[in-house]
């Protein structure tokens, strides 16, 4: 846990650092440019704390598949996911050791998800910092293929919030060769690119609460569904739901961005697609109450909740901002604390990393 908490400190540093050497910017979307050199130093401290983990999550079963598993072409043709499979049919080219795709894997998504970030967040180490304290940085080195696919969306928020649905859908469709999931994210185009805070908004909150309440009868059809798929095995997954703070904590910032909603829209131009995105990720967490499966469908969202965040402090007024921004760093350190410490009592461990 050493680690993790050393990273977390230094990541925060470099961010601040970045937006602190910032220049003014008039044609951007976020009116300020963070230093490239901090911003930079953010991403490399992401990827080797990342890259150099010998555990988390199904770490262990990444690294096991890639040492026995069979990367020829003709072993490729019978596999799912063949985008994931081919990427690491090319690695081993460079090495059998398994850590070469750990590493790669973590350079691909962090670096896509800091470049999303330092473009469209308006204080990137707000941001940088949601990123680890609320775990997402954590599930990242644990669901690592769904997260990179879920990093590849991510990078396509330029073409999203510009309407450019031809680059969009390309890019979607190339991600989900590394994780099916990330087909989900096609219809979402259409669903999020319209004015928030309407009527459907709160028809697909009623829709969630209204899943939880005949979650039987939900899943029952849900997994039908899903019974001839890749993922037909989550039927036979009995570990309970997503922890509900967590799910609190994913609609806090939706209270916020509501009540100043006006505001939001004022300063940031994309509010209404990046409020609708934190909508359905709360929509997805609420149901993951029921069981955890589904919350691995929020990682596509969560990334965009990161971005919100980073619109939220000047909502406030402006004699309010440093006491909302201290506020807002310190609640998700208690958070960073209850889920790795308490809750999950992570335990980072390196072959490199050694202190």
């Amino acid at each position: 846990m050493t680690i993790l908490w050393v990273n977390l400190a230094i990541v925060f540093a470099f961010a601040a650092m970045a937006r602190y050497f910032s220049v003014p910017v008039f044609n951007g979307s976020t009116n300020v440019q963070p230093n490239k050199i901090m911003a930079a130093a953010v991403a490399a401290t992401l990827v080797v704390v990342s890259g150099l983990r010998s555990n988390i999550g199904d770490t262990y079963f990444y690294k096991h598949a890639y040492k026995v598993g069979d990367f020829s072409w003709a072993a490729l043709a019978d596999q799912s996911d063949r985008g994931f499979r081919l990427f690491q049919m090319l690695l081993k080219q460079l090495s059998d050791d398994p850590q070469i795709l750990l590493f790669a894997t973590a350079l691909i998504t962090n670096v896509l998800i800091v470049i999303t970030l330092y473009q469209y967040s308006r204080l990137f180490e707000m941001s940088i910092f949601i990123y680890i304290a609320s775990g997402a940085f954590l599930v990242s080195m644990n669901g690592m293929r769904q997260y990179l696919a879920a990093s590849i969306v991510f990078a396509a928020t330029k073409a999203l919030f510009a309407g450019n649905w031809k680059l969009y859908m390309l890019i979607t469709v190339f991600a989900s060769l590394f994780h099916q999931s990330a087909l989900v994210m096609i219809p979402v185009y259409f669903i999020v690119r319209r004015e928030a805070w309407k009527s459907s908004t709160f028809l697909m909150l009623l829709l969630a609460i209204g899943i939880v309440l005949g979650y039987n009868y939900f899943s029952e059809l849900f997994f039908k569904a899903i019974e001839d798929t890749q993922y037909g095995y989550y039927n036979s997954f009995k570990e309970g739901g997503a922890n509900f703070i967590r799910v609190l904590v994913t609609a806090a910032p939706l209270v916020v961005a509501y009540m100043g909603r006006e505001k939001l829209k004022e300063i940031c131009p994309y509010s209404d697609i990046v409020v609708n995105l934190s909508i359905l990720g709360t929509v997805i967490m609420i149901i993951s109450s029921q069981n955890w499966i589904f919350a691995r469908l929020a990682i596509y969202f969560n990334l965009y909740q990161l971005l919100l965040i980073g619109w939220l402090v000047p909502v406030f007024r402006k004699k309010d901002h440093l006491l909302m921004y201290f506020l807002l760093i310190a609640l998700y350190l208690i958070f960073f604390i209850y889920e790795h410490v308490i809750v999950l009592n992570i335990n980072y461990k390196s072959d490199y990393l050694i202190f």
